[in-house]
């Protein structure tokens, strides 16, 4: 049996039979909400034939493969860049040089607080910028900030007796940094990190706001300019398993950088040999 611990206790056989039972219940609530949806969908005729056909067209289908590249590359860009800036308002947030730190701290706070859409708008329609430059501004700017905060907790989170060894050991701050707190903050920091940049993938989907043509873009033209009663079920239930797909695959990716890192013979426990008779200082004899 399990032993119990310092947050809760094992459940006895009452417990246990109350939460299967919670179980069920949940799992049939679940099950008669999916079961309602799909009758609604039936019912209101959006498994037709008429309905689905247009996605057999080449064209409809290259639209839609165009749309899904442009999200990637969006994504991309608003990735890479988010990192980058995070990284920089995070050495910055942690410097010691008190004009650097302020700054740093009213960048990220400024940018934290405003919305992602107001900040791409106004890319796009004061300072003219073409759709894709102006999503990536809008993306890098929110999400490099909210980066900057979980690289700054995550650094902070290492012991503070790690940094005070390495600096009695002669290392400088920027060696101390990337050799000592860095490589055990980023096990702590990678959920996180990782849940941001789902929510920078999300966010790609406001380019069709600013007529950038993402995959979001593609669905409405295609929903609202065929002669199909305006597909619009059809069309979200082919973008949303997509872009479901595409958070899953980050998190899972998330997930496997977590084990190698468990894997990794630099973070593994390092064996011991059982002690054995012998000397134990060179040059001594064995005990009588």
């Amino acid at each position: 049996m399990t032993a119990g611990t310092a947050l809760y206790d094992i459940p006895g056989p009452l417990a246990r039979r109350r939460h299967r039972l919670y179980g069920i219940i949940a799992t049939a609530v679940i099950l008669a909400i999916l079961a309602g949806v799909v009758y609604l969908l039936f019912d209101t005729q959006q498994f037709t034939a008429a309905k689905w056909s247009p996605f057999e067209y080449k064209g409809i289908q290259e639209m839609l493969l165009r749309g899904l590249g442009n999200t990637l590359k969006a994504f991309a860009f608003a990735a890479v860049f988010s990192l980058v800036l995070g990284g920089i308002l995070a050495c910055g947030r942690l410097s010691v040089h008190r004009p650097v730190r302020w700054a740093a701290t009213l960048v990220v706070e400024f940018f934290r607080a405003m919305p992602v859409l107001v900040m791409i708008f106004f890319v796009f329609v004061a300072l003219k910028v073409q759709p894709l430059p102006a999503l990536v501004t809008g993306l890098t700017l929110y999400n490099g900030s909210v980066l900057a905060e979980v690289f700054r907790s995550g650094v902070n989170s290492v012991e503070r007796g790690q940094r005070e060894a390495a600096l009695a050991l002669g290392m400088i701050k920027t060696q101390v940094m990337t050799y000592v707190l860095v490589p055990q903050a980023v096990r702590a920091m990678m959920p996180t990190i990782i849940s941001q940049l789902v929510v920078a993938l999300k966010d790609t989907s406001l380019g069709f706001l600013i007529t950038y043509e993402e995959f979001l873009h593609a669905g409405k033209l295609i929903a609202s300019n065929l002669d199909y009663d305006l597909p619009f079920i059809p069309v979200v239930m082919i973008i949303s398993p997509i872009y479901i797909g595409m958070c899953m695959l980050l998190s899972w990716f998330a997930t496997w950088m977590a084990r190698r890192q468990r894997r990794s013979p630099k973070t593994e426990a390092v064996e011991v040999a059982p002690a054995e008779p012998g000397t134990l200082m060179p040059g001594a004899g064995p005990h009588p």
